[in-house]
Parts: structure tokens; sequence; C-alpha cells
């Protein structure tokens, strides 16, 4: 039954007052059991996170991904300046002479801005080159490792409509707290209900408006992809003609062991504009996937990164003071 729950906090974590109980029921076992299992899953390090998942944009960030071409004596140095940045949330070295792979973000109140920090970085670094690669447009963002092994090939990616919606206090208030990991135990969101002096239907509400209007993607567990098995995770680029993006996009964000699908520019120096994360247990497996796509995907030419070194892969901390005193202290650089 490990599986079988491990796949159910992934895909749609019940936002009760009792989340571990309805789980039990659904698979007719007892709460304390589903909650020995996901204590012990924890503590091998199998689940990463279990917490509400942002939309960066929607909270007013300015976010992208971004690559470095860093000298291989300069790695080391390189990544301890680029992972203090509060705003980079995953840095990966992957098989490419664009050899250093992170997400950056900045806050909405940013004096520097989201190019002028990468510049910064850029300089601090001593980077060779570097490519800015914002999303263009968004296909699909939901990483959900298929742990039974049951999931089909393909999904459904239903297309949301978003509800507008303008931040309240309270709404601050409860990003803030639901950001963090939540503890297993019975009633996960007690402290929050105490600490904020709210009943659970206010927060039950709060969240769902959050998440109507895309602020809030989704509330799930994210499991350590290596830890959980899944040990060949490949960003897959593909040079497509930009006339038939939104098509060829849609039909590779199908495809079940693709966590994220994106539209970016392309360069002189970076011809691949789609973007895939692909997820598979070896190598063979997530080739082979990747294999079944080109198929299926019109692209000029397609390259799988792999990535040979984790570096950072943390959640980033929303409303927090952390982003204007990087701003400060490396304010003479920029």
């Amino acid at each position: 039954m490990k599986q079988e729950i491990l796949s159910r906090i992934q895909k749609k974590f019940p936002l009760v007052q009792k989340p571990f109980e309805v789980i039990a029921d659904e698979l007719g076992m007892r709460e304390d059991e589903v909650l020995e299992i996901l204590q012990a899953e924890k503590k091998a390090n199998i689940i990463r996170q279990t917490s509400a998942i942002f939309d960066t944009k929607r909270l007013g960030y300015k976010s992208s991904l971004v690559a470095f071409k860093i000298p291989e004596e300069k790695i080391s140095t390189a990544v301890k300046i680029i992972n203090a940045h509060p705003g980079v949330s995953h840095n990966y070295e992957r098989n490419h002479d664009f050899n250093i792979w992170f997400t950056m973000a900045v806050a909405p109140d940013s004096v520097l801005g989201l190019e002028k920090t990468i510049q910064t970085l850029a300089s601090l670094t001593e980077a060779d080159d570097y490519i800015v690669l914002p999303t263009l447009k968004l296909f699909k963002i939901n990483v959900k490792l298929n742990t039974t092994g049951k999931d089909e090939k393909k999904e459904e990616v239903k297309k949301v409509v978003h509800k507008d919606i303008k931040l309240t206090p309270l709404h601050h208030k409860i990003i803030q707290r639901v950001q963090y990991d939540i503890d297993f135990v019975s009633e996960p969101f007690a402290d929050i209900i105490n600490d904020l002096d709210i009943d659970y239907e206010t927060f039950f509400n709060t969240l769902q408006e959050l998440q109507e209007a895309g602020v809030m993607r989704r509330f799930a567990s994210i499991l350590n992809h290596r830890k959980a098995g899944f040990n060949a995770n490949a960003m897959v680029v593909w040079d497509v003609d930009e006339t038939i993006g939104d098509e060829i996009g849609a039909k590779a964000a199908a495809f079940s062991a693709v966590s994220h699908c994106y539209l970016r520019p392309k360069y002189k120096n970076w011809p691949y504009n789609l973007f895939t994360m692909v997820h598979g247990k070896t190598t063979q497996e997530t080739n082979a996937m990747i294999a079944e796509m080109a198929q299926e995907i019109e692209s000029k030419d397609y390259m799988p990164l792999y990535s040979s070194k984790e570096f950072k892969k943390v959640r980033i901390e929303y409303f927090t003071p952390k982003f204007a005193e990087w701003e400060k202290k490396h304010a003479t650089v920029a």
C-alpha cells in the first residue's frame, strides 16, 4: 500500500481537517497506518516536502530558467554564489557547454529586476557566457512520479481558466504559512488555524480561492526523485518551428512521463525552444520514452540533457526580507 499512498499524496492531497483519515478510508486502512508509512518515508527522505505549490508569476515575482557557461575549475565557487540568492530554487550541472542550469526569481519590489540580477550573478561567477530562457508558454507543470507503475503513458492536460483575485492580508498570511512543509500528524493544519485565529472553513475556503485564481497550483507531496527510484531524469530540449509550437507543445505535454513542458526563446547560440522534463527509473527507460516522443514531435533536432550533479532543489520562500537583503549586499556589483 505504500506505493498507492505515495501516488495519492502527489496527485490530490485532501484539503480537509484530517487529510490522512480520508486517504486511509479510500485505501481501506487505518489513519495511524497511513501516518506510520508516511513518517517512515519522510525519515528516509523519499518524501521531499508536502506543502502548497504556488505560481511564482501570479504572486508578482518575475522568473526565468538560466544557463551559465562556467569553466570547470570555477564551478564550485560559482555554485555557492548562485545558490546564495534566495530566488534560486533549482540548480544543476548538465552535460553541455552551458553546464550550470538554474531557475531564477526576483521579488515584485526588486530594485535590480530579473535581467540585472542575472547580469550581477554572471559577473560574480565569472561566467564565460549565459542565456536567459523565460517561459513564453507553459503547457504543463505537474510532478507526479509513477510509483505504482499503473499510470497510462498519456494523460489529458486540461486547460484551466483562472479567476481574477486581489490578494488580501489574510491571503498573504496563509501563503506565508502553507508554503512550508507540514508534519505527518492527524491534524497537520491545526497550528496554522490557531496561530492565525481562524476556523477551518475560512482556511480551506481561502486555499480554494487561491487555487481557482491559479495563485496556488496545488497542494501536494513532492518526492525525492532519486530516493524514490527515478534515477534518470532528463531535460530534453527540442528545436521546433515556432509557428506550430502550441500544437507540438500540447503533444509533448500529453506524455505522463513529462512533468514540465515549456516554450522558450531561441538564440543564435541556442536553437532549442521546447523544453520537456522526462522522468524514468533508468537511463534506458528514459531514452526509450524520449525516442517514443520523437516519433510524434516534429522537430529539427532534439537533445537530452541529463543532470550530473544537483546543487540545489528547494522551494522559494515568498514574501520574506531575504530578497531585499541580497540586493542591498550586491548593489555595488550591479
